[in-house]
């Protein structure tokens, strides 16, 4: 038996109801902690809105919700406009949803969850050591949207992955790296491949990698 929500219908449902169904919608997203740092703190959030932009450039996009209340990662990309993106591993990703509470300004996520803060020697936001993929970002540009949510595009500037996830033509295989992905607001999934395809172009029979 099918559902339906009319537009009414979803005005009408509870706040959290809402959000949960909605935030659900959009699939399978990448599970991601954000390394900021205020100069003195080191703060460390999990999104799920992080997009690919363009690659030349390489760009990458994140939605941050609006800042109506204090939040820590945003304000510290607005001030340094430097920050880290660290992909969540399966193994930890107790830690890395921890850090969605509400810490004190003053209280680095880093050490309330047990995750190391990381830096190279030429970038100022901190990476997490735990993770396999970590990207450190500029912030190139940003904006606010219709609903008071706020964009920011990224350009890469420092990119550490292990070498041995990375094939031949360039694709780099998350799945070797244990990278999780979460559906909706809390639930994370471990991922399997179905298939890889070679470059599709038309009248040619598709082909598998």
């Amino acid at each position: 038996m099918t559902k339906q929500f009319t537009r009414s219908d979803i005005d009408e449902l509870t706040q959290r109801y809402r959000a949960n169904l909605i935030n659900s919608l959009s699939g399978f997203k990448s599970a991601t902690l954000v390394g900021t740092t205020n100069g003195n703190t080191n703060n460390l959030a999990i999104v799920s809105s992080v997009v690919h932009v363009g690659a030349n450039p390489p760009l990458l996009g994140m939605i941050m919700r609006p800042h109506t209340v204090v939040r820590d990662t945003l304000s510290n990309i607005k001030q340094q406009g430097f920050y880290t993106l660290n992909h969540v591993s399966t193994d930890w990703v107790d830690k890395a949803h921890q850090t969605s509470a509400r810490y004190a300004p003053d209280e680095s996520e880093f050490e309330a969850v047990g995750l190391t803060p990381q830096f190279s020697e030429s970038f100022s936001a901190p990476f997490v050591k735990e993770s396999q993929i970590k990207m450190g970002l500029k912030v190139a540009q940003h904006f606010t949207l219709l609903n008071e949510t706020e964009m920011v595009i990224g350009e890469i500037r420092e990119l550490h992955m292990p070498e041995n996830i990375i094939d031949k033509d360039g694709y780099a295989d998350i799945e070797k790296a244990n990278t999780a992905c979460i559906s909706g607001l809390d639930s994370y999934h471990s991922t399997a491949r179905i298939a890889q395809f070679a470059y599709a172009k038309p009248g040619v029979p598709l082909a598998k990698k």
